[in-house]
């Protein structure tokens, strides 16, 4: 019982440090973005991957030694949806990390470098929509654990 527990903390808790990083990257991406705040928003997002990772591991972690089981989730159509939205997160993480790499290229060779805002516009579109799609994680998280959606 002390076991599932604290699978369920320490997941609660990469979730929540995964949206405080995404949150801090649509913050940061609000204003115009020179070369110092290029390096910091990178930074940011390696944080960023490493609570999604985390998110993901513990996640799995109770999948595979939880109370429930797998057996409880793999066979809830509501899991299935959970991991597509998981993965769609991830998927719409991708472009915003390659502009967050090019930006920082563009940075180190000239100190003067700053985003067009043509691009900032679009990444932060892209981070806002991460943001709204993770948001439905958690609602299909407590359904699931409540059995809804098993026949």
């Amino acid at each position: 019982m002390i076991t599932d527990a604290l699978l369920a903390y320490f997941h609660f808790s990469a979730i929540f440090i995964l949206f405080a990083f995404l949150t801090a990257e649509a913050m940061v991406l609000r204003n115009p973005l020179d070369a110092a705040t290029v390096k910091l928003i990178a930074r940011i997002d390696i944080w960023y991957f490493a609570a999604a990772f985390l998110a993901l591991a513990s996640g799995v972690a109770r999948l595979v030694w939880g109370v429930k089981g797998a057996a409880f989730y793999t066979t809830n159509p509501l899991f299935h949806v959970k991991a597509l939205l998981f993965v769609a997160v991830a998927s719409l993480s991708l472009p915003p990390t390659m502009q967050y790499l090019r930006w920082a290229k563009q940075a180190r060779t000239d100190a003067r470098f700053v985003v067009p805002e043509t691009e900032r516009v679009r990444v932060r579109r892209l981070v806002m929509i991460q943001l709204h799609v993770a948001s439905l994680l958690p609602l299909f998280a407590v359904l699931m654990a409540r059995g809804i959606g098993i026949n």
